[in-house]
This record gives C-alpha cells, structure tokens and sequence, in this order.
C-alpha cells in the first residue's frame, strides 16, 4: 500500500493529547473527511478535528494526553491511497507527476521530474537532464505541457525558445 504524505505534526494542542499539524495539501479542511492515518508505519484513527488559524488539530483516538503524543512531534502523516480527494480532470497529485520522464513533441528526451514547486499562479516542475546535468523549471501550464500519461510514466511538452537552454 503507498502512503502519501499530508501532513507534519508540528506540536502539540492543549494538555489532553491534541495535535497540531502543516497541512500539505492544497484544502487543510480535507483533515475533516479522514478517519485512519499513518505516522511512521503504524496506523492511528481520528477521534475529532478541528481548526485554529487554518491549522488542521487532530485528536487520536486512544490518545487523552499531552505526555502520551510528544513522540509524534516533527513527524509527517500519511494517508492510503484509497482516501485521497478526487480531483478535477487533468489535475493531479505530485506524488504522481514526480518520477515521469519528459519528452519535446519532438520526441527528444529532456529528462526525470525530481521535485513540483508551487510557488503560486501554477506549478514548475523541476526537471533533471541526465545527459547534460542540467536543471529545468518547466511552468506546468497547458502552453507547455501537451500530454500527461500517467499510465507510461511520461509527459510531452512543447517547449518556447529558451526554455531547455
């Protein structure tokens, strides 16, 4: 089973075991719809969530003290894929986009998508060129990517001048 990373608890809440977590996902309020997470390995399930300032505050069942959730501090949560959102036609996860080899229209190779910033209006993908070891931001917009076949593990871009140089 893949897990995909949501979540950092990055403290604890109040004294009777809550947890306050970096929501990292797009929607913190989709912390509302789960019910089993995972933290290392091991799988704990949801007594309750709430929000303060946009920040998701989980309460673990099993879980009533703030000396018994320490250990869960700095660690990220995990969901199963089973519970990820659904997501409008041709969006997709990060986890899904990275790995994927890139290719022109031309079918000329351009490299590996190591990481996705999204640092705003849309995404980049950082793209490794094996060849040339050299790095390229592509803007994940549909002037420049053509194609995303998740099924053959690749993208097709139609790259301006300048962009691969």
């Amino acid at each position: 089973m893949k897990n995909i990373k949501v979540g950092k608890i990055i403290n604890t809440h109040g004294i009777r075991g809550e947890l306050k977590v970096l929501p990292l996902t797009d929607d913190p309020k989709r912390f509302s719809d789960l019910k089993e997470i995972y933290i290392d390995d091991d799988s704990y399930y949801i007594q309750k969530v709430g929000y303060k300032k946009n920040f998701p505050i989980i309460k673990l069942k099993e879980y009533s003290n703030i000396n018994d959730v320490l250990k869960f501090k700095e660690k990220y949560i995990y969901i199963s894929e089973e519970n990820l959102v659904d997501l409008e036609e041709d969006s997709y996860f990060i986890f899904q986009i990275k790995g994927l080899k890139v290719f022109t229209l031309e079918g000329l190779e351009v490299g590996i998508v190591k990481d996705v910033l999204t640092p705003g209006a849309n995404d980049l993908y950082v793209v490794k060129s094996e060849n040339k070891n050299k790095e390229y931001l592509i803007p994940a917009v549909k002037e420049f990517i053509k194609e995303i076949d998740l099924e053959n593990k690749k993208i097709i871009i139609n790259p301006i001048e300048g962009l691969l140089e």
